[in-house]
């Protein structure tokens, strides 16, 4: 078996949920994702012990910030049945949820992020699914190579 047989990178802007804020907490549920390609990736692929890399998005430079890792096989995401929160689904029940999440747990926060343009420049990521044209969703899958080489450089320092 691989080292990072599944890996993961998950988006979130660090204003509203940063590496930080994993630490702190611990374990988060990574509710309000409202694509069903990142869904599904949550809901069918993700298992428990799953490494994640926790990136910032929006950021300058955006940048893999740590590590966590799937903490919970995948939820109802609770959001969508709130109609004061903002990630309510009028056509969710609780019958039939159409949003499914997974906790994360905090791992390590890099000592230097990896940032954007750093992996642009590494000829080693050109197949990087955050570095291909017109990839926008919040949570991608990651090779095992990949994972072992992005863990390589984050602990690096």
């Amino acid at each position: 078996m691989k080292k990072y047989e599944r890996a993961w990178l998950m988006k979130s802007e660090p204003c509203c949920y940063s590496i930080d804020d994993l630490m702190r907490d611990g374990v988060t549920p990574w509710e309000g994702v409202r694509n069903y390609q990142a869904r599904n990736f949550m809901w069918r692929d993700m298992k428990v012990g799953d490494l994640v890399f926790f990136y910032h998005s929006n950021e300058k430079p955006s940048h893999i910030a740590g590590l966590g890792e799937v903490a919970s096989e995948p939820y109802p995401d609770k959001t969508q049945f709130d109609p004061k929160d903002e990630y309510f689904d009028p056509k969710a029940t609780k019958e039939k949820p159409r949003w499914f999440l997974v906790d994360v747990k905090f791992k390590e926060k890099f000592a230097e992020p990896i940032t954007l343009p750093q992996l642009k420049l590494d000829p080693d990521f050109a197949t990087l699914p955050l570095l291909q044209k017109g990839s926008r969703l919040s949570i991608l899958p990651i090779n095992s190579i990949h994972a072992e080489l992005l863990v390589e450089i984050g602990r690096s320092v």
